[in-house]
């Protein structure tokens, strides 16, 4: 007796499996937080927490930010997981640690076309997300860009500050992110990774 398969012609993708919380022993590596030195001239720390739905911490995320240096430029130097202590390459990854806490030290971002906005990207790993998470993270000083950036413009006007970071005191930036609830961070869905 003989079978044919007969292939179906629903070709609708199935969700991604489920991320972490593996990811915490398998992805950082050494340097990972530290797209600069912590004694570059213009360092800053980009730090904040990671919150469940219920206002919980989050304590095995995962997070990678991409940005373009002080001038705007984006760089496409080698190095990211091979840090020399020279080279920008405008990517880092960090776990967060058991209060759902992260830490970067980076630069302040330049913004990458004249008028715009300057922000840097971030990617959340995290128990129980079918597929990674895509936010922004922009800095808060130049209101006429961001009142001009078109995906903030895009966005309901209290959905927008989810987006904008919070200037402290010694220079740094805190931008918290909320996975769910109230207050949650706006994510984004790209052409190519439909969210599932």
């Amino acid at each position: 007796m003989t079978s044919e398969l007969t292939p179906t012609p629903d070709l609708t993708p199935t969700p991604g499996q489920t991320v972490g919380p593996f990811f915490g022993t398998a992805l950082p590596y050494a340097g990972g937080t530290d797209l600069v030195g912590p004694h570059h001239p213009r360092a800053i720390r980009l730090h904040g927490t990671v919150f469940d739905g219920a206002g919980a911490v989050v304590p095995d995320a995962l997070l990678e930010i991409w940005q373009p240096d002080e001038e705007g430029s984006v760089t496409t130097e080698p190095g990211s997981l091979r840090r020399d202590g020279w080279t920008f390459t405008g990517f880092g990854r960090t776990q967060v640690d058991g209060v759902g806490h992260y830490t970067f030290t980076t630069v302040d971002p330049g913004a990458t076309e004249p008028g715009r906005a300057p922000f840097v990207a971030m990617t959340v790993f995290a128990r129980g997300l079918m597929n990674r998470l895509f936010t922004r993270c922009y800095l808060p000083e130049d209101t006429v860009a961001l009142a001009a950036d078109p995906l903030l413009a895009s966005l309901p006007e209290d959905r927008r500050a989810t987006l904008v970071a919070r200037r402290e005191t010694d220079g740094g930036l805190r931008f918290d992110v909320r996975l769910q609830g109230d207050a949650e961070t706006v994510f984004l869905a790209y052409p190519r990774h439909a969210r599932h």
